[in-house]
């Protein structure tokens, strides 16, 4: 098979990586694989490149997105030259990348283009703007009619098919998870948070989880974030983390290589309140560490159908309404949602508001994970200042009363490693991809995608995060 991967970049990151894996197995298995990218990496990615500048961010070009019908009609040109220069004909399967949020203006235009060429079209899709994210979510045009696409956890296929998909169009790609090392120290003394720290990350969590954990250990959290709207917060919690003398390390992973990081580790951490497809629940078990923190219920579901199981995370961490105020935090949440439906050009129905008041007000205690940064920081001092919070927050979190005698199972840790492996390792996963081209190659699908109805089915208020939630 002829296949063109597509991506803005190939910077470091998640999706990089996963078009490495694909760029790698499709190689090793006879497939003849082209990347066609906005900016080229011949450092870290061995696999042939075609660049196409119009690919990149808006923001990263020189001519802006002046007009994106003029830019589109570029990409969809260059990438058909770029395919014909390697093969003469285009791809059997243009397998695109995250192709419905907001980074390139031009591109979707261009992938309408291609589609109408007749050229079979792939679009996977790592995140969706819908889901609480209006800062990239394309408020122009339809999304791309009669082709394929695919989604990389069980909630986003539920909902694209209620979307309006059909199961024949519509494909599940989970991600290959590569085996992680680690170099064993001679002390463990790290719940190492493996993470770039951007708000949904919910690094305020990670601060609380410090008060919890026995003396002479650290939370760390390797990475710094690398945009300025996440920089601000990230640098509020260093400060606060300073100021009060907690025991949390930050950038550990800029001095550290990953595998000594890994070894220092007694446990991995998770407290972020949303991802796409979940590497932080897997990897940390194939380097012989557990992983413990906040459990996100749409991505550990996919998981726990495969066998992994998860015995150290909490669906919530609750705070009493003592510390507090409602009326404050109902203000909040209804700014919030209603900013996030003006966002995404909407009026938030009335009954959408009253059922977000009515589950603030009908409990004793909030989730830590859903307050801003604000308010995240109240509890936090709260804490370094009263003895008898600290008490009166364990008591309603079993979690947190049972953390300073953990202990890992070295058991649980073989057998998840054993069924990621099975399920998410190099074999299985390859086949799924290379299946799934042979599914875009012969079926021709009739579909039309609701945008509509994707946010209806996304944007649930009793699932909103303060700190989850994309604005620009």
């Amino acid at each position: 098979m002829r296949i063109a991967l597509v991506h803005y970049h190939l910077r470091r990151g998640g999706v990089t990586s996963v078009i490495r894996h694909q760029a790698k197995v499709l190689t090793e298995s006879g497939d003849d694989v082209l990347v066609i990218t906005g900016e080229i990496n011949n450092d870290t990615f061995p696999y042939p490149q075609a660049q196409v500048e119009e690919l990149q961010y808006d923001r990263n070009r020189g001519d802006g997105a002046a007009n994106p019908e003029e830019t589109a009609a570029r990409i969809a040109g260059r990438m058909v030259d770029a395919m014909k220069a390697r093969w003469g004909k285009p791809a059997d399967v243009v397998h695109i990348h995250n192709p419905l949020i907001q980074k390139n203006s031009a591109l979707l235009p261009a992938l309408h283009i291609l589609n109408d060429q007749g050229i079979r079209l792939l679009l996977q899709n790592h995140d969706l703007a819908e889901d609480f994210r209006p800062d990239v979510y394309i408020s122009r045009g339809d999304y791309p009619e009669n082709c394929h696409y695919g989604v990389i956890n069980s909630r986003d296929f539920s909902f694209l098919r209620r979307a309006g998909l059909d199961s024949a169009g519509l494909h599940l790609l989970p991600n290959e998870v590569v085996p992680v090392k680690a170099v064993e120290t001679a002390e463990r003394t790290r719940y190492l948070y493996p993470v770039r720290a951007i708000r949904r990350k919910n690094i305020g969590e990670a601060l609380l989880l410090s008060f919890f954990i026995p003396r002479g250990r650290t939370v760390a959290v390797t990475l710094p974030p690398t945009t300025r709207k996440d920089e601000t917060v990230y640098r509020h919690w260093k400060d606060l983390a300073e100021s009060l003398h907690l025991p949390v390390e930050f950038e550990v992973g800029m001095e550290h290589d990953f595998s000594h990081l890994m070894g220092s580790a007694v446990s991995v951490i998770t407290t972020s309140v949303k991802e796409g497809f979940g590497f932080s629940f897997l990897e940390p078990w194939t380097a012989g560490r557990a992983v413990m923190g906040r459990r996100i219920d749409y991505v550990c579901s996919d998981f726990e159908e495969a066998g992994v199981r998860f015995d150290s995370l909490y669906s919530s961490i609750e705070i009493p309404m003592v510390y507090l105020s409602p009326p404050v935090l109902r203000k909040k949440m209804e700014r919030a949602l209603s900013a996030t439906y003006e966002a995404f050009r909407l009026e938030p129905p009335s009954y959408v508001i009253n059922m977000m008041a009515d589950d603030i007000v009908s409990h004793n205690s909030f989730d830590f994970g859903r307050l801003d940064e604000e308010l995240q920081t109240g509890i936090i001092r709260t804490l370094a200042a009263n003895s008898s919070a600290l008490r009166d927050i364990a008591d309603v979190n079993p979690f947190l009363q049972q953390l300073p005698e953990w202990t890992e199972n070295p058991d649980l840790i073989a057998d998840n490693r054993e069924a990621i492996m099975d399920s998410y390792g190099e074999e299985r996963i390859s086949g799924i991809l290379k299946n799934t081209y042979r599914q875009v190659m012969e079926n021709n699908v009739v579909q039309r995608l609701s945008k509509t109805m994707l946010l209806e089915l996304y944007l649930d208020p009793l699932k909103l995060s303060l700190v989850g939630v994309g604005h620009e």
